[in-house]
């Protein structure tokens, strides 16, 4: 039996193909994208840089000898690899489990492709069984548990968690997403929400699935 490790690894190895030599990418957060940076690193690809999303990210990056730099001094990220906590049949994506969606987000807006990768247990027909990160100002956690509540969805505070910008984090079970994109913004036009973990706007451009069968190149609307 294949195991969930051996599934991500197989995705992280095969995106190694979809990175350009000789240009600036941007790389996620995550146990998937842990094992890309290590496929990266033995790739012997060369590339100009990344720019990371989380101080893990970074690390790792490092104990490989890839060059980082901060987005603000780079003009163009040529793809942008990161993972999924569940990622639909459009390619649209529920992120921040490692409470790191909004530097995600972010940078996956400043890339010219955005490839996710994942273990075939992510891909669902539905987005919402994995509860949804919100980033939200401390002082407003309880108004916007209000209105999270009011929208039918069941906000916890993920006890502990204090985000890379200083935020907390409320994880909304139960929430109805069969809309993203629309979901997506009714969240971030509440008052003291800083970014959610839908990803409809950014949804990835290519899904490369690891299946006990091989990796498996996915495109928006494809079986």
């Amino acid at each position: 039996m294949t195991t969930q490790d051996e599934l991500k690894r197989i995705a992280a190895e095969k995106a190694i193909e979809f990175v350009p030599e000789n240009e600036y990418i941007g790389i996620g957060t995550g146990s998937t994208v842990d094992f890309f940076i290590e496929a990266l690193g033995k790739s012997g690809k060369k590339i100009k840089g990344v720019v990371s999303t989380s101080k893990t990210s970074s690390e790792l990056l490092a104990q490989y000898g890839i060059p980082e730099l901060p987005l603000n001094d780079v003009h163009r990220l040529a793809v942008y690899i990161d993972g999924a906590d569940e990622v639909n049949h459009m390619l649209q994506m529920i992120k921040g489990g490692g409470a790191a969606h909004l530097n995600e987000k972010i940078v996956a807006s400043a890339s010219e492709k955005f490839v996710c990768i994942a273990d075939e247990s992510k891909y669902v027909s539905r987005l919402g069984k994995f509860p949804l990160p919100v980033e939200v100002i401390p002082s407003a956690r309880s108004l916007v548990s209000r209105k999270l509540l009011a929208m039918g969805g069941q906000p916890e505070l993920r006890i502990g968690v204090t985000t890379f910008h200083g935020n907390q984090i409320v994880d909304v079970y139960d929430l109805n997403i069969d809309r993203p994109v629309t979901r997506e913004d009714e969240i971030n036009q509440i008052v003291g929400v800083v970014e959610n973990g839908i990803f409809g706007h950014n949804a990835a451009d290519v899904l490369v699935l690891g299946t006990a069968e091989g990796a498996k190149v996915i495109y928006p609307g494809q079986d």
